[in-house]
């Protein structure tokens, strides 16, 4: 009789367990809870499937459905099942890639005859899919030689592909093919798809999922390459958490900056532009000055000096900088002037760098803080331009701080919670943050990552800032911190940036003379705050939902008279507001007050004041504030200005 095994769980404790026993066993053995919950194994740090035999001494966690390593594997089950349901449904349809993305999945098709799903047919997907796992089929995983797998997808020409190895995309990473082999899971049906897994046990174990939307995809992301469809879904692991995520979805879609830039005339992307390049509009500008506004006196009251740089420089400046070697295919086409080469520029560090390169600089007058709201030019792929939130035209809100080495730990500390203190101010309040290290290919001294990367890590510390750390995920020439918010709705958004740079003052070759009267290499931290002007301006925009606060909102009340013959106390009204630095428009009664209030409150105005007879005689407004169910009358117009200006000098103070 074979001797049990022993497998060493989490916390450090052991379990004997009968010989050949799986990851489902394992959780059977734990409790009933977990074994219900449970889709995966992790052994020794690698995912597999439930039902594979767990080795003697492994060390083994259980991958439960609610954690988002469950929650990968159930979408990249469910899209197995989709990709089962459409060669149900249309014979002969080639299937290519299908990874689980953040909050759901997709799976990218071509029809027979050049035939294109509609709206229509996800209900048809859907309703087989439901069949496919009420009837309860089991992932079945093959191994196969390359050889094999070639013959078995014969029919495929996608997976095909991806066997031979042929330009492999970041989506093949979730495919089956490496080391020479191929895996694949196949269901009862016959239905069989190249795949690394795991899977669940059985389709049986998913249906929390809901298909929704058709889109055109390129085969690999190329334009060159067959266009190909693309069907997205989202799957979790109960009812409430998909019926969760479907009101997030609703509520997404409402706070569209998009369609809010649109409806309250701040912004658009005018065709004639080209993609991703767009125009603020007078109430859009407003907001934005405000933004740049309070930012620029932040920065001035916190030590930084302002700069201003050209929109483009010779090719010689990106040579030297690197970007030309590694960055060349998003960067604009160059232009070739008076025998020399010109780009666009796509960051503004190189440019701060000559600013320090203009003279000799000592260490007294280090640390040396640049700032500029640098608009840059990215060439973005059509297909990833999303609005504001990535565009090919936008202002960074760029410093780069020139320091000592051992200025470097609480430069770091200062400038994270100078970060944290002006997010705050624009009423974002829930952070976390992710430590990028050290990758395996890096430029620079490992000494100098370590040096780096505490750094870093020191700065993480003392803002008491929960964060995690990306093991090998910093660029190849720095580690970095990149700041998350929440915005209302529980979405999770990365906007500032700290990133010690390890390479461009070496690239360079930038000194400071030291108090030793030696030439010494200094620190180099680029930092983005809001990230750019225009994506901040989109995420405050959703967090919002386009009701702006007070102090940044591009009109402040909204002043209706009754009737035409109050327009004239109106007037008298608004110029007292605006010598109290409020800002006003006053909407003429060219149509009944009842309309006027619902279209400034469409508009998301704070304050709608409406005056008529009695408050002409008596000197007051009534004030409908946004979010108040009743209106006030009767309100003095100087009680009104004043706590309104308590109210943004509030924000002011509140920094």
């Amino acid at each position: 009789m074979s001797e049990p095994i022993s497998v060493v769980l989490p916390d450090g404790s052991t379990r004997d367990l009968p010989p050949g026993s799986t990851g489902a066993d394992l959780a059977a053995s734990i409790g009933r809870g977990l074994a219900k919950a449970a889709v995966a194994v992790t052994v020794d740090g690698r995912e597999q499937d439930l039902g594979s035999p767990l080795g003697d001494g492994s060390h083994v966690a259980v991958v439960t459905d609610a954690t988002e390593a469950g929650r990968h594997i159930l979408r990249h089950s469910t899209a197995h099942v989709m990709a089962q349901a459409v060669t149900d449904l249309w014979p002969g349809a080639h299937y290519a890639i299908g990874p689980p993305i953040e909050n759901g999945f997709y799976y990218d098709f071509e029809l027979p005859g050049g035939a294109h799903f509609s709206d229509d047919d996800l209900s048809r997907i859907e309703a087989r899919m439901r069949e496919i796992i009420a009837a309860d089929q089991p992932f079945i995983r093959e191994e196969h030689t390359v050889e094999e797998g070639l013959a078995l997808f014969a029919d495929q020409p996608y997976k095909v592909e991806i066997i031979e190895g042929v330009d492999r995309a970041a989506g093949d990473a979730a495919e089956g093919v490496g080391g020479g082999a191929v895996s694949a899971y196949r269901n009862t049906e016959g239905f069989v798809d190249l795949c690394r897994g795991p899977h669940v046990g059985s389709t049986g174990r998913l249906g929390h999922f809901r298909l929704q939307k058709v889109a055109a995809a390129y085969w690999r992301g190329d334009e060159r390459q067959p266009q190909l469809q693309r069907i997205y879904g989202t799957a979790w692991e109960s009812k409430a958490a998909l019926e969760e995520h479907l009101h997030r979805l609703e509520e997404a879609e409402k706070r569209d900056h998009r369609r809010l830039g649109a409806e309250l005339d701040l912004f658009h992307f005018p065709v004639e532009l080209g993609g991703g390049l767009v125009v603020f509009h007078p109430r859009g500008g407003l907001v934005r000055k405000l933004m740049e506004d309070y930012s620029r006196a932040e920065h001035e009251r916190a030590g930084y000096e302002f700069v201003f740089t050209p929109h483009l420089a010779k090719s010689t400046l990106f040579e030297i900088s690197g970007h030309l070697e590694w960055y060349a295919d998003g960067m604009y086409p160059p232009m070739e002037m008076e025998g020399g080469i010109y780009y666009p520029k796509p960051m503004n560090c190189p440019m701060h760098i000559l600013i320090y390169k203009s003279r000799q600089r000592s260490y007294r007058e280090l640390p040396l803080r640049l700032f500029e709201f640098g608009t840059v030019y990215r060439f973005e792929r059509s297909g990833v331009l999303n609005g504001l939130l990535r565009a090919r035209g936008f202002t960074q809100d760029d410093s780069h701080i020139f320091c000592t080495p051992d200025q470097l730990a609480p430069e770091l500390a200062d400038l994270l919670a100078f970060v944290l203190r002006l997010l705050r101010a624009f009423g974002l309040e829930d952070f976390e943050a992710e430590l990028a290290t050290r990758p395996d290919k890096f430029v620079g001294e490992p000494d100098e990552w370590e040096v780096a990367t505490a750094a870093l890590r020191h700065a993480l510390d003392t803002a008491d800032l929960p964060y995690v750390v990306a093991e090998g995920e910093g660029a190849f020439y720095a580690p970095k911190i990149d700041v998350h918010v929440k915005d209302a709705i529980g979405r999770r958004w990365q906007v500032s940036t700290l990133q010690v740079d390890l390479q461009e003052p070496q690239r360079f070759d930038m000194e400071f003379v030291g108090s030793d009267n030696a030439r010494h290499r200094p620190y180099m931290i680029h930092r983005a705050l809001f990230g750019s002007i225009e994506r901040f301006f989109g995420i405050l925009l959703e967090h919002y939902a386009g009701a702006f606060p007070t102090w940044l909102a591009p009109v402040q009340a909204s002043l209706l008279p009754v009737r035409s013959d109050h327009q004239a106390y109106a007037d008298q009204v608004a110029a007292e507001l605006r010598g109290g630095g409020l800002r006003v428009e006053v909407v003429a009664a060219d149509e009944g007050l009842g309309a006027r209030i619902r279209k400034s409150k469409l508009e998301k105005v704070p304050y709608v004041l409406v005056v008529g007879d009695e408050d002409v005689a008596a000197g007051t407004v009534g004030v409908n504030a946004r979010g108040d169910q009743a209106a006030r009358r009767g309100v003095a117009v100087s009680e009104f200005v004043a706590a309104v200006g308590a109210e943004v000098e509030g924000h002011a103070l509140s920094r």
